[in-house]
């Protein structure tokens, strides 16, 4: 079984500087070059911003080089333009990959509009492994605890996949879609939570009053509370 470690701070900024520092000296200390890479999975969402935008900073400074990163993101939405604006394609590229120095073929993202989905899912398994696993995963979880679109339930050894929407996460996501529901994708393609579990080191930013109970329930009942 993984260790934990739970580290509380008091601000969304303390945690967000927390978490660029601690990518940083990971990929630092991992020494990438031509022929090693570091691989980093990452989320989308509101958490992460401010240690995506923290790391810009550190790329602008010279005091990080993202030239041999790998990146797989945990997730995208089923069906909607890449260049929506609310698709996590142009998420990652408007808010990180577009201020920084990694080689777009090495920015890995689920094509939510594959005309074959499920050799898009094993294909991004493929492309992990080829990779050499993941080094460092780098997630969000939602108020009911689910991790990327893995609704509580999963399967702990579940791998990339098509998952339907639970009506909580689209009603949560109705926000971004100027509240019409009926704009909401209902679907998306997700790694799986065995995914996320075998990369080396796994790193789950939580903030928020509202996920408090959660946080709770992660620290009572380790790696087992999310998903039975």
């Amino acid at each position: 079984m993984q260790s934990m470690r739970l580290v509380i701070l008091d601000k969304y900024d303390d945690v967000s500087v927390w978490a660029a520092k601690y990518i940083r000296r990971r990929i630092l200390a991992f020494k990438p070059g031509p022929d090693r890479y570091f691989t980093l999975g990452l989320p989308t969402g509101s958490t992460p911003l401010g240690t995506y935008k923290k790391l810009i900073e550190y790329y602008k400074a010279g005091n990080l080089s993202f030239k041999y990163v790998k990146t797989f993101n945990m997730d995208e939405y089923v069906a909607i333009p890449r260049d929506h604006p609310e698709s996590y394609h142009s998420f990652m590229w408007n808010n990180f990959f577009k201020h920084i120095d990694i080689d777009p073929a090495n920015a890995n993202i689920l094509d939510g509009n594959a005309v074959d989905v499920q050799k898009e899912c094993d294909d991004y398994e493929k492309k992990i492994a080829a990779a050499g696993g993941i080094e460092l995963f780098v997630g969000g979880i939602g108020p009911d605890g689910h991790i990327a679109f893995n609704e509580p339930g999963s399967s702990l050894v579940s791998r990339t996949r098509i998952k339907s929407l639970a009506q909580d996460t689209i009603l949560a996501n109705a926000r971004f879609f100027g509240g019409d529901l009926s704009k909401v994708p209902h679907q998306a393609l997700t790694v799986g939570v065995g995914t996320v579990m075998d990369a080396r080191e796994v790193m789950i930013l939580i903030t928020g009053a509202h996920k408090a109970f959660t946080l709770h329930k992660v620290i009572v009942f380790n790696d087992t509370s999310l998903y039975r």
